[in-house]
């Protein structure tokens, strides 16, 4: 297994502080705010998956490398915005809050993440057995 520099980690911690913090101070009060009416299922789902998200990239803090899926969870649901919703849309949605923040997360993202320890303990090892 390859090691991960001590610069890395802290670049992997700042990270999961911004995602923490920014993400936390945007979707916390909305989620415990008062509602005027009810939510649609469908945001209800995204707000309680982004406070989740926000709240376990406090345990990145301690666990860079443990909590790394996370930060491939990030990369993920970004990049599929980009390119399912924000591409397709482009003259309309070039300039929105939610597309500049995620084509910055997908490039942020593409640099923290310390590739060659992703393709040794998720690509390389063997899965695991399913009987």
């Amino acid at each position: 297994m390859p090691q991960v520099s001590i610069f890395r980690l802290y670049l992997m911690r700042a990270f999961y502080f911004a995602i923490f913090v920014l993400l936390g101070i945007e979707v916390w009060p909305i989620v415990f705010g008062n509602h005027v009416r009810a939510w649609d299922p469908l945001h209800g789902v995204a707000f309680s998956f982004l406070a989740a998200l926000s709240l376990l990239c406090g345990l990145g803090l301690r666990y860079p490398l443990k909590m790394l899926p996370l930060l491939l969870l990030e990369l993920a649901w970004k990049t599929i915005y980009v390119l399912a919703v924000a591409i397709p849309q482009w003259p309309a949605l070039q300039s929105t809050e939610t597309t500049r923040s995620c084509i910055g997360g997908v490039i942020v993202s593409l640099i923290v993440i310390p590739w060659p320890y992703v393709i040794a303990a998720y690509v390389k090892p063997p899965g695991d057995r399913w009987k």
